[in-house]
């Protein structure tokens, strides 16, 4: 089956690979039509390794997919061929502790979608779990349902926090993961967001939602913005979205005391935290890998309109122009937020 391989760091081709092609009777067949370029596909594809996991052999990309369901089998009797859907890419161990207690998402024994040394599905089709597939209401596109799992990880962030209505939350980095997570937040009962980033492009295309306030910090510091929207108090919620150490380290200075921080994005490498500064204004602190148990009301929230994310999406490839889209995404231009490429129909 052809598909987009990651052959080693820096080298990626399109080409025949050798894939699951066996159904189980729990399974179903889809016909992929819209994968998006996720930020570590893009880090495995420069980098080769995000933490622990490392790129050890040729490895297939893509996991934040929509497609159509082609076959299923014969214990599937909520799904049906010709049905759009999307999924949720990590598959656990049902009878793990972690699956047990509801943490399935920290499951040792998960396999993800592109994560070494498991295959991603940047191909034609893909073989997957009835239950970890889900139905496309009609108004929502492929596109929307392939940006469903990276708003799954704002939606894990907002349920970690706990959010509770009225609150005000800032979030620094205002990538993709970033706008998500500031959308979940306001979802979820935030009474607004301040988003802090470098890119001005970014940060513009962020405050057309209503809720999320901007801040530069090329012209502001965001301590003084925090500081003169809540009277010195400090938010309620502070969501790390960047990953950057100057970032973390200033984190408890913006939240308030007693108030929450919740750790999204993954440092490449180990950063220093002020622990004195986080004891002293006893702050919560929560941390997020991927999710579990909100993929459906993710959806549904985008389904009801409450959430929108195609602004999100700045540009879109076909399957052919595979190579070019990584290319393009490892060039991290600031008016890029979300890159797709579409395997069944035509890119822009």
């Amino acid at each position: 089956m052809k598909a987009l391989v990651l052959e080693r760091v820096g080298e990626l081709s399109l080409r025949d690979i050798d894939l699951p092609q066996e159904m189980g009777p729990d399974d179903v067949r889809i016909r992929l039509h819209t994968v998006g370029v996720c930020g570590s596909d893009v880090h495995y594809y420069t980098h080769g390794r995000i933490g622990n996991f490392v790129l050890n052999e040729p490895m297939v990309l893509g996991h934040e997919a929509a497609g159509t369901i082609t076959e299923v089998g014969a214990n599937v009797i909520h799904l049906k061929p010709g049905d759009r859907v999307c999924m949720e890419p990590g598959i656990p161990d049902p009878k793990s502790r972690a699956s047990r207690l509801g943490l399935y998402n920290v499951d040792p024994a998960v396999t993800f979608w592109a994560t070494p040394p498991v295959h991603g599905v940047l191909s034609p089709e893909t073989i997957h779990p009835a239950s970890f597939t889900y139905k496309l209401p009609d108004n929502v596109s492929f596109a929307e349902g392939a940006m469903v799992e990276p708003f799954a990880v704002g939606m894990q962030a907002a349920t970690r926090a706990r959010v509770t209505p009225g609150d005000t939350a800032v979030v620094t980095g205002c990538g993709a993961i970033g706008i998500m997570v500031a959308l979940a937040a306001l979802a979820g009962g935030c009474s607004r967001v301040l988003i802090s980033d470098l890119s001005e492009t970014k940060l513009k295309l962020a405050e057309t939602y209503d809720g999320i306030t901007a801040v530069n910090l090329r012209e502001q510091n965001l301590l003084e913005a925090v500081d003169a929207a809540t009277e010195g108090w400090g938010a309620d919620i502070v969501f790390e979205c960047s990953g950057a150490a100057a970032a973390v380290r200033d984190l408890f200075k913006v939240v308030r005391p007693g108030g929450t921080v919740v750790l999204v994005g993954l440092p490449p490498e180990p950063v220093p935290m002020d622990i004195a500064a986080a004891c002293s204004r006893e702050c919560r602190i929560e941390t997020v890998f991927r999710y579990a148990n909100v993929f459906d009301r993710a959806l549904a929230l985008i389904a009801a309109g409450k959430v929108d994310l195609k602004p999100l999406v700045s540009g879109t490839f076909s399957f052919d122009q595979s190579v070019a889209a990584f290319e393009r995404a490892a060039e991290a231009r600031p008016e890029d937020v979300k890159l797709q490429i579409i395997l069944d129909g035509e890119g822009s």
